[in-house]
């Protein structure tokens, strides 16, 4: 229903609502804001553990794969912190940040996987790698269409 089909009568109502519509986005936005923040700190520190333990690891190779694997985590929330930032700057939200965050997360499984308890099966690492290829095909499409259309 548009704004035009509604009575007269709503539109003090209509306002008030949509008013408080984008106060309840704005605190959203905050608390998103926050959380993110929180888990940079979060991913920081454990980022130290894992060099710590890595420092004290008798498989050096392993202890760093995991500590890289951290690493990943914590560009995924800077990426997700741009992204916010932009849109309260008021641009859009770009599909291909999100699109690089899930292609991030494809790529920490790959290097971790080798270091995990359970020793990964050929079809697990098929799966990653496939998810992975799709992914990039993915932002690459994205990113040919957004070149082309911004011409």
């Amino acid at each position: 229903m548009s704004q035009e089909q509604l009575p007269e009568e709503f539109e003090p109502l209509n306002r008030i609502a949509i008013k408080a519509m984008l106060w309840l986005n704005g605190l959203a936005h905050i608390i998103i804001g926050l959380a993110l923040a929180t888990s940079v700190i979060m991913f920081t520190w454990l980022f130290f553990l894992d060099v710590k333990e890595a420092a004290y690891a008798h498989n050096l190779v392993h202890g760093f794969l995991r500590a890289l694997g951290t690493l990943m985590l914590l560009w995924s929330i800077s990426a997700l912190i741009s992204a916010e930032i932009r849109y309260l700057r008021g641009h859009k939200l770009l599909v291909e940040t999100f699109i690089e965050v899930v292609l991030v997360m494809f790529l920490r499984k790959l290097i971790v996987l080798p270091v995990q308890d359970a020793t990964p099966t050929y079809q697990e690492i098929g799966i990653w790698l496939a998810g992975a290829f799709i992914m990039s095909l993915v932002y690459i499409l994205i990113r040919l269409a957004d070149k082309n259309s911004s011409r």
